[in-house]
């Protein structure tokens, strides 16, 4: 039966008021694209709807995933990445060409339900050492006002995504009320909430509890999480049983000395990784994100104000690109693999009725081979040169202490390294030889926590992948191992399958 646009927008307003209901239009996720092979953006956008996400947090407005977004009436925060906060602060003009291209040409009837521009993402974080001080507010000033030029200021709101280092409690009186904004930048970040504040717009945080544990080892576990401690923190009446609220309220202090006490504010980071470090693990997330969602649902607030907590979850999908100088943790904070299968049971609802997660549907994979190390070679002298080259160009983070692979001998933690940059390199022939020391199986080198994953196939992977097999069909396997064709298939990859069916006639 003929499925029309109609019946597809209407199943859609459906999910998306049934999402409502469920989740009080308060909980939203962050959707990362800083990964060697993405899911197709539509896949993602069908997998928010399918699990209830109303709202979606973007580190940028690329063309394909505000496509993908259109008629789906998922309220959308983009973003402008920190390298052009120099340009949208010193030229109006490049601010309202951005907002041009980025917002404007997206409002109109089924396109996309754009909410708030992120201007920036933790531009005054201590390790950026001043770098975008200068240039932060400008920049925010010269979106807004090209918000409201475009007659867009009253539905849509430009905001910064700070780092909650930009407050802080001092060592003598740790509790929330002695907390106050870094006394560097104090000044100018309040020039920024009076800003913010003028044109109705909240204040956005990301908070890290895992970080707490991360950075240091003498803090409690128990006051990570959402079950309570032995040991909570008094402040007046206010007691404090977990970090998040006890950072929340940190903020709410510093915002009130500020002299804006009634501050609306958005949690836009905050979750749990699954891998990179010994406390990144799926049970410790399960139990951090779980407890998350029944506290912020609850609608209780914190100790010292109550409200509804409007927050988006760190973060949708793996991102196994992204930079590891916080560490090794950065790439595994996705409820979801890399692939759109889920991690684990989470009820987002926060009512722990063992509800699961709705994976990606109709994802596409590379051939089931892997590179290994192979076990007849004897001369093993290039062995650690090829290892590091392998993890240089792949994701090998699930190898370092504390993480899932990191029990492997030395056979199967070589085999784990150059099966990650197989995978990256797309099976291709060249990416398993390192010195003539590796070969292609069909056996699955996993065991038990540490998976050797088969890359997903998206673009021209998935055309090469169709290429390759007709040639085996046909039964010219050796072409493809003939490393010179390689290029000459690459080549042909794009060209549709009227060319790959010329090519293997061809050859």
């Amino acid at each position: 039966m003929a499925v029309t646009r109609e019946f597809r927008h209407f199943h859609v307003l459906f999910l998306q008021i049934l999402a409502m209901a469920l989740h009080g239009n308060c909980i939203g996720v962050n959707w990362g694209n800083m990964a060697t092979h993405r899911l197709p953006d539509d896949l993602i956008v069908q997998m928010l709807i399918d699990n209830g996400f109303t709202k979606v947090k973007l580190f940028d407005a690329a063309k394909e995933t505000m496509r993908a977004l259109a008629g789906s009436e998922i309220e959308v925060m983009i973003g402008i990445p920190n390298i052009m906060l120099q340009q949208m602060s010193a030229d109006p003009q490049a601010a309202a060409d951005w907002v041009e291209q980025n917002v404007t040409r997206y409002i109109c009837p089924d396109g996309v339900r754009i909410k708030y521009v992120a201007v920036g993402n933790e531009p005054f974080l201590q390790t950026y050492n001043g770098t975008y001080l200068n240039i932060t507010l400008p920049a925010l000033q010269n979106i807004q006002q090209a918000l409201n030029k475009a007659e867009l200021g009253k539905q849509i709101k430009a905001t910064i995504p700070f780092n909650s280092d930009i407050y802080n409690s001092p060592a003598s009186n740790p509790v929330p009320s002695a907390g106050d904004f870094r006394p560097e930048i104090r000044d100018l970040t309040i020039q920024i909430i009076k800003f913010l504040s003028e044109n109705k717009a909240p204040f956005t945080v990301n908070i890290y509890p895992f970080l707490s544990l991360y950075s240091n080892e003498y803090f409690p576990v128990d006051f990570a999480f959402f079950e309570g401690t032995n040991n909570p923190i008094k402040d007046g009446d206010a007691i404090y049983n977990n970090v998040f609220d006890a950072n929340l309220d940190t903020l709410i202090w510093a915002l009130q000395k500020a002299g804006f006490p009634d501050m609306p504010i958005l949690v836009g980071e905050v979750g749990w990784p699954t891998d990179g470090d010994k406390n990144a693990n799926i049970d410790n997330a399960k139990r951090f994100n779980q407890g998350l969602l029944r506290h912020v649902l609850g609608g209780k607030g914190t100790p010292t104000r109550s409200m509804k907590i409007h927050m988006y979850l760190f973060s949708l999908i793996d991102e196994d690109a992204k930079s590891i100088a916080p560490g090794n943790f950065e790439r595994h904070w996705g409820i979801f693999e890399f692939n759109g299968k889920p991690k684990y049971e989470l009820d987002l609802s926060g009512h722990e009725e063992n509800k699961t997660l709705q994976g990606a549907e109709g994802v596409e994979y590379l051939p089931r081979r892997w590179c290994v190390l192979d076990s007849k070679v004897t001369d093993l002298t290039n062995l650690s040169e090829s290892v590091n080259y392998a993890c240089s160009f792949s994701d090998c983070t699930a190898l370092g202490y504390g993480s899932s692979c990191n029990h492997l001998d030395a056979y199967q933690n070589a085999s784990y390294a150059f099966n990650m940059y197989y995978q990256v390199q797309n099976q291709q022939n060249s990416g398993c030889v390192f010195s003539e020391l590796a070969l292609v199986t069909d056996q699955d080198p996993s065991d038990g926590t540490c998976q050797f994953p088969i890359m997903i196939a998206y673009g021209a992977s998935v055309t090469q992948q169709k290429l390759i097999d007709k040639l085996t069909a046909v039964g010219v396997v050796a072409v493809w191992q003939a490393s010179s064709l390689e290029a000459e298939i690459t080549a042909t990859v794009d060209l549709g399958d009227q060319a790959m069916e010329g090519f293997v006639h061809q050859h």
